[in-house]
């Protein structure tokens, strides 16, 4: 007499529980980055535009600015871009006070010559921060990780 192979029907179940309980798992593991992910996006996103309107006063000889509103959250760089940064993301920026149009924007002009006003604008999130600066001297845009709070 032959036996039969197959599976049980607990031992169905139990590759099932199992499944999803790792599925659980890494939904959970992959959610808690995201705000993360997000923020270092965002982050990425600020420091680009600064590139392109560093870039475009370059290309056009004429000084260009790129502005951003703390309190709404909303940029805008030349050529018409604008954008908005998600909600839950807290917004410090400094940049020269002649610059400064209103009590929570900060504006950083661009120069021809690739220099700039300067400034840092920093992102955060929870006990995550990213820090955007802007040399004065050379207009060089960096991007690095900063901690909440500076």
């Amino acid at each position: 007499m032959q036996s039969q192979r197959g599976f049980t029907l607990i031992e169905l179940i139990v590759v099932v529980v199992l499944l999803a309980a790792v599925t659980a798992m890494a939904a959970s593991v992959m959610s808690s980055g995201l705000p993360g992910q997000q923020l270092r996006g965002a982050a990425r996103e600020v420091a680009a535009q600064l590139r392109y309107t560093r870039a475009q006063a370059i290309v056009s000889g004429k000084p260009q600015v790129f502005t951003l509103d703390a309190r709404t959250r909303e940029w805008q760089a030349p050529n018409k871009r604008n954008g908005k940064l998600r909600d839950g993301i807290k917004i410090i920026a400094t940049g020269a006070q002649v610059e400064q149009t209103a009590p929570d924007q900060v504006a950083i002009r661009f120069f021809p010559e690739g220099a700039a006003t300067g400034g840092r604008i920093v992102l955060q999130r929870d006990s995550a921060a990213w820090q955007v600066d802007v040399e004065w001297l050379t207009g060089e845009v960096r991007l690095v990780r900063g901690k909440a709070g500076t």
